[in-house]
């Protein structure tokens, strides 16, 4: 706990300033709120006795001295409440930051395993609730056991049986609030679930919205939401149910005390043992210590709320990733791309099943070379291993003779280029989607990787040119279309090493053979690493391998592998069988 509180607290350190004037009017605040039945006192129990006149004139000062106690709590109140939540924004826009960067760190095998919907919840409800803490919780505090302890001390100066009247009411008030606190933490951390499930529902849906309505399947996912919307509504019910609970009990309470000091007051007065200007500044004052008890109270929920927040986002912080640099890693520079697979295995981390056993290969600089075989062959887990998307279970993956583990990732990964099936693009324009390879480029730079991809006569066909929009993920882009701008950011990206993973087989053919002709121009003179499942598209590679569940089970070029008349050949009669 210790250590948590500490690293919490050290969120304020940029904001010390803010912090303290934040607490210093929380204080005054606080002051004048405890001073101002004392002033009512002295008017009702002494001025008024004075002689017209003079009376006259004190009251008018003393109106005047409220009246700027208000004015100075008033403006005080504003401060708390405008730069105390100021702060609290920062330190959430702190962390947000913080949190964003550590997901950039994290590898495929964690996104593996997460739901979109549950990581964005992390960095926004979680740290709203965290940021609202760390701005009410201090002040909160301070505000109220000084108006607790204030009201106390002022009151037994005035009348000791009256206050201990008033007072017994307060550790009830406690007892009542603390039990369905504890209730609404419950029913708040099951909010806090459910609207993490919801997230990644609708998160889910939006994205495959294609697939929904292709299926006409609107139905079944709204009735997947209800079941989801309606979890989540009857954890609000729970919860809200214990909050009127609470509430209206409090209010009850504090109603109470006032009935309670009234009558025994009253039997005072009749005694002649209280006189009514104390029983008036009593009245006054019962609002200043039952609010600070309410406040104690929302403050301890506060704390709750926020501090599973907080745990939670610990939580994720703590997720190391486990792909770093290490610490003495070098550049890597000047490359030819030699690229040898040492004894590899790999096995993913949840699962003990070898997806690649001992393999060994060796690949030239500048060399075309084709991996075939059935699916679960392990082709692209084999490609994923060279840019350190995974790290290998066993063996080294090493480039010009170094292990890639000795190199820092950024630059491992600069060096490679790579071109997938399943194309990603970026919101924004086509322009900005190329640039991607290489932030810094100049349009020139991004018009002629275009017209190396093959891309550039069908860009200037959009009236926008390179500045059309290409909506979410390039929905107005056709298959091919998107695969020649994924190609032309790699071109502009000018790695040494390059993967393409099925980067066709999701096209047409007319489409493929455009997309075949860039990708041949891209491919002059560096590693490349083609995983192919249309065999027409490699026969020209200079060497073939064939993964099978046992490794590398044959390899050599297109016509000594069909001379073999083994697994490849097999795999190609039945492509061209027809």
């Amino acid at each position: 706990m210790n250590h948590k509180m500490k690293k919490l607290a050290s969120y304020y350190k940029p904001y010390l300033g803010l912090f303290v004037a934040d607490l210093f009017f929380a204080i005054l605040g606080a002051a004048i709120t405890l001073a101002i039945p004392l002033i009512v006192r002295y008017i009702t129990g002494n001025v008024i006795t004075l002689e017209p006149s003079q009376a006259m004139e004190k009251i008018l000062r003393l109106g005047i001295l409220m009246v700027v106690l208000v004015l100075v709590e008033c403006f005080c109140n504003y401060f708390i409440t405008n730069y105390g939540h100021m702060m609290g924004a920062k330190i959430e826009y702190d962390m947000r930051a913080e949190i964003f960067g550590h997901y950039q760190k994290l590898s495929f095998s964690f996104f593996d395993n997460q739901k979109v919907g549950q990581l964005m919840s992390r960095i926004t409800s979680d740290l709203f609730d965290i940021s609202e803490l760390l701005h009410h919780g201090p002040e909160d505090l301070v505000i109220s056991i000084i108006k607790i302890i204030g009201s106390f001390v002022i009151l037994l100066c005035i009348d000791v049986k009256l206050t201990l009247i008033a007072f017994v009411f307060i550790p009830m008030m406690l007892v009542y609030a603390a039990y369905f606190n504890k209730k609404m933490k419950r029913a708040f951390k099951r909010n806090r679930a459910r609207i993490a499930d919801i997230n990644s529902q609708i998160e889910d849906n939006l994205s495959g919205i294609r697939v929904v309505k292709s299926f006409a399947n609107e139905g079944e996912e709204m009735d997947k939401f209800q079941e989801g919307n309606l979890g989540f509504l009857s954890a609000k019910k729970s919860s809200y149910a214990y909050m009127a609970g609470y509430h209206s009990g409090l209010g009850a309470l504090t109603t109470m005390i006032t009935i309670a000091v009234l009558v025994f007051g009253a039997m005072l007065i009749t005694k002649g043992q209280v006189n009514v200007t104390d029983l008036i500044t009593f009245l006054l004052y019962i609002n200043t210590f039952t609010d600070p008890v309410k406040k104690l109270i929302t403050l301890t929920e506060q704390f709750q709320n926020g501090y599973t927040g907080y745990e939670r986002f610990l939580e994720m912080m703590a997720i190391r990733p486990d792909i770093v640099d290490e610490p003495d890693a070098a550049e890597l520079k000047d490359v030819k791309g030699d690229i040898t697979f040492e004894d590899v295995s790999f096995h993913y981390e949840d699962n003990d099943q070898q997806v690649l056993s001992h393999i060994n290969l060796k690949v030239e600089a500048g060399s075309y070379m084709a991996l075939v075989g059935s699916s679960g062959a392990g082709k692209s887990t084999l490609c994923s291993l060279i840019p350190r998307f995974y790290e290998v279970s066993g063996g080294s993956v090493k480039v010009d003779g170094v292990d890639i583990r000795r190199v820092k990732l950024k630059s491992l990964r600069d060096h490679i280029g790579i071109v997938q099936q399943d194309v990603y693009l970026f919101v924004g324009t086509i322009a900005d989607n190329i640039r991607y390879g290489k932030p810094d480029a100049t349009m020139e730079e991004i018009v002629e990787a275009a017209k190396n991809a093959n891309a550039h006569e069908f860009i200037m066909s959009f009236p926008d040119g390179y500045d059309t929009d290409i909506g979410q993920r390039g929905v107005k882009l056709s298959g091919g279309q998107k695969q020649r701008l994924s190609i032309a950011r790699v071109f502009l990206k000018n790695p040494p090493i390059l993967i393409f993973d099925e980067a066709t087989s999701a096209l047409d053919n007319e489409s493929e053979k455009v997309v075949q002709e860039s990708l041949e121009v891209l491919a002059r003179n560096r590693t490349t690493f083609v995983i192919a499942h249309r065999l027409s598209t490699i026969k020209n590679a200079q060497k073939i391998l064939v993964l099978t569940e046992k490794g590398i089970e044959e390899a050599g070029s297109h016509r000594e592998l069909l001379a073999q008349g083994g697994v490849y050949a097999h795999l190609y009669q039945m492509q061209f069988a027809d």
